[in-house]
């Protein structure tokens, strides 16, 4: 298994997906926030408090770095990870990048009970939402593949991805052989 790096906005289930996803391939998830919080020795919310959004991200992109140079994993990335074209091509170079979608009105509903979104804190409204998700877009689109999450499982989006790595493998081994 080679890197797998799951981009998208927040609530599209990145760590969700990540994990199934993960197991199904015999590997291990990294979730990225998380990595970012266990070497910060605080939460993402305490990060942007204390130190704000470009502190956060250059945590990020040091996180990415580090795993990016690491065995082969399920990567779930922040939100924002995709936001540096430096976070981009680290990602492009280590593995691939499989984006997950869903639109405004579906993460509404799912982020609607959260409070741990330091860019949502003042407002999570459907504006808020598809304002952030439009400023991201041309990055998210810069992926590989794009999945789209909305009414659909767990299990049915991990096997959209293990298909869709399988064709890719096959189209690599075929491009090689010429």
């Amino acid at each position: 298994m080679g890197m797998v790096f799951l981009t998208g906005f927040m609530g599209t289930g990145k760590s969700s997906v990540g994990h199934e996803l993960a197991e199904a391939l015999g590997g291990t998830c990294v979730d990225l926030d998380g990595a970012i919080v266990s070497a910060a020795g605080m939460s993402v919310n305490e990060i942007f408090a204390s130190y704000g959004e470009p502190h956060f991200r250059d945590l990020e992109t040091e996180a990415l770095r580090r795993v990016a140079a690491t065995a082969p994993a399920v990567v779930a990335t922040g939100g924002g990870a995709v936001l540096r074209p430096e976070n981009r091509r680290l990602m492009r170079e280590a593995g691939v990048i499989v984006n997950l979608t869903a639109p405004v009105e579906e993460i509404y509903r799912r982020l609607a009970s959260e409070n741990e979104r330091p860019l949502l804190r003042d407002d999570k409204s459907p504006e808020r939402l598809a304002a952030l998700l439009a400023e991201r877009e041309s990055c998210y689109a810069d992926a590989d593949v794009r999945i789209a999450t909305a009414g659909r499982t767990v299990p049915e989006i991990v096997r959209e991805i293990l298909a869709w790595l399988q064709t890719r493998r096959l189209s690599e081994r075929r491009d090689g052989d010429f």
